[in-house]
């Protein structure tokens, strides 16, 4: 089984067994995720990059906790998305990440606890957070076109009335 399907199942197991366990496999995985951002949010000047092992090694985590982080980070990445089916514990990731696109796929996940992180204060200004999020806000927001009506003029410009027209 690869670390990609190994992530994609990751708690089934205490899953299994209880309600309580599997929310404690996850609230721990979510606090170590938060630490990862933590570290990156504050030293923006360090590009980390490593394996998988040894960047999953050096925040707390196992080569599939870490594989998931980068699978949460992924799109945010600069140099592209890493093929994620394709990653073992030996795989070398580059952490360069664009911190609007980072931002925006935060709102996304409406994960609160990161970009809630007290980071964002100076990174970004709140303006910017606010445009980012007023652009995030419209992609969730459905819009229906207006109904053309039997008798309305048809949309073609014939003149002819849309049930005399197009509507046949």
């Amino acid at each position: 089984m690869t670390l990609y399907e190994q992530w994609n199942n990751y708690g089934e197991d205490a899953k299994e067994r209880s309600v309580e366990e599997y929310k404690k496999v996850v609230e721990n995985y979510l606090a170590r995720e938060r630490d990862v951002y933590d570290y990156l949010l504050s030293h923006l000047d360090e590009i980390v990059e490593g394996t998988i092992s040894e960047l999953g090694e050096r925040f707390n985590m196992n080569e599939i906790e870490f594989l998931g982080f980068v699978d949460g980070i992924n799109s945010s990445l600069i140099n592209g998305e890493y093929p994620l089916e394709e990653l073992i514990g030996s795989s070398s990731v580059r952490l360069e990440f664009d911190l609007e696109k980072l931002y925006w796929n935060m709102l996304d996940a409406k994960a609160e606890w990161l970009y809630g992180l007290p980071q964002w204060e100076t990174l970004l200004p709140e303006e910017q957070k606010a445009a980012i999020k007023k652009e995030y806000n419209k992609t969730k927001t459905v819009i229906k076109e207006k109904k053309i009506g039997r008798n309305d003029p048809c949309p073609c410009g014939s003149g002819k009335k849309y049930k005399q027209c197009c509507m046949k």
